[in-house]
């Protein structure tokens, strides 16, 4: 049995140096559609064609080349958290709450890779 209780979907986080254009190019190449544009976050969200999985697009002046987070999408974010940090597990700094919108949280696999936590708070 798993620690935490993940939800059904998955975002895959980008950095980009412009969202909208990038948005654009998913639609054109890959049939992708837009979810929406949050202006004052830095951040888009692209429906893939794959139910459950989405592509987050965060806006950076220098993107890293080949950067990719798997976001894992969890129902209590708090609780996820403190129980894999009862046994371990890493976390990159507090946990970040963008009020109204989501809650996100990265940790690190042993190999050091990456991971988030998000919490959805459009739903509370």
């Amino acid at each position: 049995m798993a620690l935490i209780k993940l939800n059904e979907t998955i975002t895959i986080a980008m950095s980009v140096k412009d969202r909208h254009e990038s948005a654009d190019w998913y639609k054109e190449m890959l049939g992708f559609e837009t979810i929406y544009h949050a202006d004052e976050a830095g951040w888009s969200e692209i429906k893939t064609n794959t139910q459950g999985v989405t592509i987050g697009l965060g806006e950076h002046t220098k993107p890293a080349p080949g950067n990719c987070v798997p976001v894992f999408g969890v129902e209590d974010l708090d609780a996820a958290r403190v129980k894999m940090e009862d046994v371990g597990v890493r976390f990159d700094g507090p946990t970040d709450v963008v009020d109204g919108m989501v809650k996100t949280a990265t940790f690190y696999d042993p190999d050091n890779n990456a991971l988030m936590l998000a919490e959805d708070l459009t739903k509370s």
